[in-house]
């Protein structure tokens, strides 16, 4: 697993198709974080901390850009 910090900075500049994979996979990782931790195989308890927040990160940015807030990046570029 990859043990990356995702940035507001990093996330923004993903289109909101790239936004919906990258919060699939942090689900998917959490998934797995949860059952290793309830099975008592976590070795690195920040890395759970770590994810959630990742997940936070992108739905904030997805919902922002849903009101407005924020612009999806031009295809231009």
């Amino acid at each position: 697993m990859a043990a990356t910090k995702l940035t507001a900075e990093e996330l923004d500049k993903l289109d909101d198709v790239k936004l919906a994979d990258e919060l699939s996979k942090a689900k998917d990782e959490l998934f797995k974080l949860r059952f290793q931790s309830a099975t008592g195989q976590l070795e690195s308890h920040g890395r759970l901390r770590s994810v959630k927040k990742d997940i936070a990160r992108i739905y904030t940015i997805l919902r922002e850009r849903e009101l407005g807030i924020r612009q999806a990046p031009s295809s231009a570029e």
